[in-house]
């Protein structure tokens, strides 16, 4: 189905609970996502980006509002069928870049872990190669620069099969040059007609989005098309 979006928001609210009541942190999101490039949900810390992506990641299950992955209504879903849809088809990479690793392995096993979790194999050599990581599958984590981490991330993504990754402030904790090599990797995966969503209040991965979802206070504060269309 070409003309579904990759996903479809419509009237999404979440809340949670804290000592002093419920706090609504996302009120009534209504956006799409499509199947192609890099969609940017954009804001200032605590404007709701995170959430609306664990909502997007099916980690977490909105109190109100309807969720559709590729034409499929999340919502419905239980949690079986919703953890089968995020092991087949999504990938997330966090901002922390060592939260996204297993540090007692290797570069490469890092990479087979990622793709046995998906229940798939995958060619290590070939992923690092594509990464500008050739030739350091037996190295342990520690000898990987921050950037290149969250590269390996990326990869691990990859790995697993994912034709949706998911990635939460992937350069808020890299310096620039760090920073830079993420953005790269970011902008191949879209070339590639990899279906990519960052959450993210850096100026410069925002300007590669194709589109941008603008929020303020957990709310949709504007679309933006980048192609020129009206969102």
């Amino acid at each position: 189905m070409p003309d579904v979006p990759m996903f479809q928001l419509h009237g999404v609210g979440v809340d949670y609970p804290t000592p002093a009541g419920v706090v609504t942190a996302v009120h009534d999101a209504a956006f799409t996502v499509p199947h192609r490039g890099l969609t940017v949900l954009a804001g200032p810390s605590g404007s709701g980006k995170s959430t609306l992506l664990r909502v997007l990641g099916l980690v977490d299950r909105p109190a109100r509002g309807v969720v559709r992955f590729d034409g499929t209504d999340t919502t419905r879903l239980g949690h079986a069928a919703r953890r089968q849809l995020r092991r087949d088809h999504l990938g997330v990479v966090f901002q922390q870049p060592l939260d996204n690793l297993l540090e007692y392995l290797s570069i490469e096993d890092n990479l087979q872990a990622a793709a046995r979790s998906a229940r798939r194999s995958c060619d290590a050599a070939a992923i690092l190669a594509r990464l500008g990581l050739a030739h350091t599958a037996d190295w342990q984590l520690t000898a990987l620069s921050g950037g290149q981490q969250q590269r390996l991330a990326f990869g691990c993504a990859l790995a697993r099969g994912s034709a949706v990754v998911l990635a939460d402030e992937p350069t808020s904790q890299l310096d620039e040059a760090s920073a830079d090599l993420v953005l790269e990797t970011i902008a191949d995966l879209v070339a590639d007609e990899y279906t990519v969503v960052a959450a993210s209040h850096d100026d410069r991965l925002i300007a590669l989005g194709s589109r941008v979802v603008w929020l303020r206070e957990g709310m949709v504060d504007g679309v933006e098309d980048r192609k020129g269309r009206a969102a």
